[in-house]
C-alpha cells in the first residue's frame, strides 16, 4: 500500500481589486508584460494590481542635454508588451519616451507592442484648421506605426475618426458607462434630469448618454461672431451711398416712368391722343449726366426706388386668411337647431380667448454673456459687442460733405469687395480655408471670447430644463469659461436645479479647477482618472471633484487583447 502524499496548502493570497475573495492563485497573464511611462505612475500600478502582476522593469532618465534615455531591463522575448503612457503637463517628453519604449521593445524580440494611451496627445489638432495649419493628430499616429506600435489602447479620443490616422488596430474604449452608473448610485432625481451638450460638436456625445439612462438631452450654443466683421453685400459702404444720395430726379418722376414701362402696349393698338399727353411729365432735356453717387437733390437726401430690394425689411410676404378653427360644431348642417349655433359661437369665442401655446418655442431660452457669466437685458453692453455689427452701418448718419468723393478703390466696381472687407482682421488666418467667420472657430476661440470683457456673447440653451438636475458632459476639461457659461445658462435662464459636469480627461489648464469650484452653479465636477491629477491640484476643487477609476477598464481591456478575446462587453452599461 502506497503511502499518501501530503497535498500542498492552498494559497491564501488576498489581492486588492477583489473584496472578500480568495483566490488559488493571481489571474493567468503568463507571456505577458506591462511596462509603465513616467506620465501616471499610480494609473499603472492600478492596472498591475488588478491584473495581478508586477510591472516590468525600466529605467527612465534623461541626458544633461534633455534628451530621454530608456533601458528595458526584463526580458521581453517573444511576450506581449503593453506600455502604459497617458498624457502629462509634460506632454512632449511624454510622446518621445513611449516612441522609444517602443523601439526598444520591438528590438528587444518581443511578439507584439501595444501602446496604452489612456488620453490621446494632440487629440484636439485633429483638421487643420489654417492654410498653413498642421494635422497634429495624424502625425503622431505616423510617429507611432514608425517605431513599430503593433496595437493601440485608448479611451474617448476626441474625434472617433481619428481611428482613421493609424495603420494598425485601434480599441477607443468609453468612459460613458463609469459615468452613467456614478449617476444612477449619486443623483438622488436622476431620472428626471437632462443630458446637455455645451457645444455643437459635443451633441453625438451628449445623445449617447441620454440614450443610455432614457433620458432629455439639450444642446448650449454660443453666438461666436466679433464686431468688425465681414458685412453683407447689401451693407456695403457703396450701396449705402445709394440708399443714402439717390438720384436727382424726383421720387415721382422716377414711380411714374417705372409704372409706365410695367404697362406694355401693342404696336398695332398704339394711337396718338393730343389730349391724353396732358398732365403727363415731360422728359427733361439739356442736362448734363453726372455720376448719381457723388450728387444731391436740393441739398436733401432723397431716396433710391431700388433701395426697397435692397432692405430686408422690405421684404413683404403676401398675406393669406386663415382658415376659422373648425369644431364639433361647424360640423353639424346649416339647418341644426339654434342650440348647436349657440355651441359653435361658444367653441369659438373660447378658441379666440385662448392664448396660442407652443411647447417648443419654450423649450428655446436665450441669454447675454459678458465675461463668460449671465447678466440681465439691462446690463450695459461693452463697446465692442459681437452683435453690434449688423446695425452700425444701418443706422449710421448720412455723410456731412456736401462734395465728398467717394474712394478710388470703391469706384473700380459695382460690387465693391473693399467695402465689406474686416476692418479688424488680427491676423491672416481670420478666415480658415476661405471660407466665413464662424468655419474657423473652435473651443479656444470660444473660450478666448468668453474671456475678453469687449465682447458681448449670445447665448442659446434649446431643451427644457426648469426644476431637473442638469449633466453637462465632454470628453475633456480644459478651460473653465465654457463650463461656466454653460452652468450659469441652465440655473438662471433655464432653471435647472443642480449641475453636474462631466468628463473623461480632467486636464484643467491654469486656474481651471479654482474657477469651477468657486461657481455656485456646479454642484459636482466628475471626471476620471486617465489623465493625471497633480494633488495640489486637487486641493483647488475641494470636496466638488469626484474622481472615477479607469483601472479595471484598462486591466480587462489588457487581458482580453493578450488572450484574444472580444472587447464589446467593455462598451455595455451594467447596473
Amino acid at each position: 500500500m502506497m503511502p499518501k502524499i501530503p497535498r500542498p496548502p492552498s494559497s491564501t493570497q488576498r489581492f486588492d481589486h477583489y473584496n472578500d475573495v480568495f483566490l488559488l492563485g493571481p489571474p493567468t497573464m503568463r507571456g505577458a508584460i506591462v511596462f509603465g511611462g513616467s506620465s501616471h505612475p499610480k494609473l499603472v500600478d492600478g492596472v498591475c494590481d488588478r491584473l495581478g502582476m508586477k510591472p516590468g522593469s525600466a529605467t527612465l532618465g534623461k541626458f544633461k542635454n534633455g534628451e530621454t534615455s530608456v533601458t528595458i531591463q526584463s526580458s521581453i522575448r517573444n511576450k506581449d508588451v503593453f506600455i502604459i503612457q497617458s498624457g502629462s503637463e509634460k506632454i512632449n517628453d511624454s510622446v518621445m519616451e513611449l516612441l522609444i519604449m517602443i523601439s526598444a521593445c520591438k528590438g528587444g524580440s518581443a511578439k507584439s507592442v501595444t501602446a496604452v494611451m489612456p488620453y490621446f496627445p494632440y487629440s484636439r489638432q485633429s483638421k487643420k484648421k489654417q492654410h498653413r495649419g498642421s494635422i497634429t493628430a495624424r502625425m503622431v499616429a505616423n510617429l507611432l506605426d514608425i517605431s513599430g506600435v503593433d496595437h493601440v489602447i485608448t479611451i474617448d479620443l476626441h474625434a472617433s475618426q481619428m481611428q482613421g490616422f493609424f495603420k494598425c488596430p485601434v480599441d477607443n474604449l468609453v468612459a460613458e458607462p463609469l459615468l452613467a452608473r456614478w449617476a444612477r448610485l449619486h443623483v438622488p432625481a436622476w431620472k428626471d434630469a437632462v443630458v446637455v451638450s455645451k457645444n455643437p460638436g459635443g451633441t453625438k456625445r451628449v445623445t449617447s448618454l441620454a440614450d443610455a439612462l432614457k433620458l432629455s438631452f439639450g444642446i448650449v450654443t454660443t453666438d461666436r461672431r466679433r464686431a468688425g466683421g465681414s458685412r453683407p453685400w447689401n451693407e456695403s459702404a457703396m450701396f449705402e451711398q445709394l440708399r443714402l444720395d439717390g438720384p436727382a430726379d424726383s421720387r415721382e418722376l422716377v414711380e411714374a416712368a417705372l409704372d409706365a414701362d410695367t404697362e406694355l402696349t401693342p404696336i398695332s393698338k398704339t394711337t396718338f391722343d393730343p389730349k391724353a399727353e396732358v398732365g403727363k411729365p415731360k422728359a427733361r432735356t439739356g442736362r448734363t449726366p453726372s455720376n448719381p453717387l457723388s450728387r444731391r437733390a436740393n441739398g436733401a437726401a432723397s431716396e433710391h426706388p431700388l433701395s426697397k430690394s435692397m432692405r430686408a425689411s422690405s421684404i413683404v410676404e403676401p398675406e393669406v386668411p386663415l382658415e376659422p378653427v373648425r369644431t364639433e360644431a361647424s360640423t353639424h348642417p346649416e339647418d341644426a337647431d339654434g342650440e348647436h349655433s349657440q355651441d359653435e359661437d361658444a367653441a369659438q369665442a373660447e378658441a379666440e380667448e385662448e392664448e396660442y401655446n407652443d411647447e417648443r418655442a419654450k423649450n428655446v431660452i436665450h441669454g447675454r454673456l459678458v465675461q463668460g457669466h449671465i447678466v440681465d437685458d439691462s446690463h450695459p453692453s461693452p463697446s465692442m459687442s459681437a452683435t453690434s455689427h449688423t446695425t452700425s452701418w444701418r443706422n449710421r448718419p448720412p455723410s456731412e460733405g456736401e462734395n465728398e468723393d467717394i474712394p478710388a478703390n470703391m469706384m473700380n466696381s459695382f460690387m465693391s469687395t473693399a467695402s465689406s472687407r474686416r476692418e479688424n482682421l488680427d491676423n491672416e488666418h481670420g478666415h480658415a480655408l476661405g471660407g466665413t467667420y464662424d468655419a474657423a472657430a473652435s473651443s479656444e476661440d470660444e473660450e478666448e471670447d468668453l474671456h475678453n470683457p469687449e465682447i458681448e456673447t449670445m447665448v442659446t440653451l434649446v431643451g427644457n430644463v426648469k426644476n431637473r438636475p442638469v449633466f453637462i458632459v465632454d470628453d475633456m476639461m480644459d478651460k473653465s469659461a465654457s463650463w461656466i457659461a454653460a452652468a450659469e445658462t441652465v440655473v438662471k435662464r433655464g432653471g435647472a436645479t443642480k449641475v453636474y459636469c462631466m468628463a473623461t480627461h480632467g486636464l484643467f489648464g491654469g486656474d481651471c479647477l479654482e474657477e469651477m469650484y468657486n461657481c455656485e452653479c456646479i454642484e459636482k465636477i466628475i471626471i476620471t482618472n486617465a489623465f493625471p491629477i497633480p494633488d495640489h491640484k486637487r486641493e483647488q476643487a475641494g470636496d466638488k471633484l469626484v474622481i472615477l477609476n479607469v483601472d479595471h477598464l484598462l486591466a480587462e481591456s489588457i487581458r482580453r487583447n493578450h488572450h484574444g478575446e472580444s472587447m464589446s462587453q467593455l462598451f455595455m452599461h451594467f447596473d
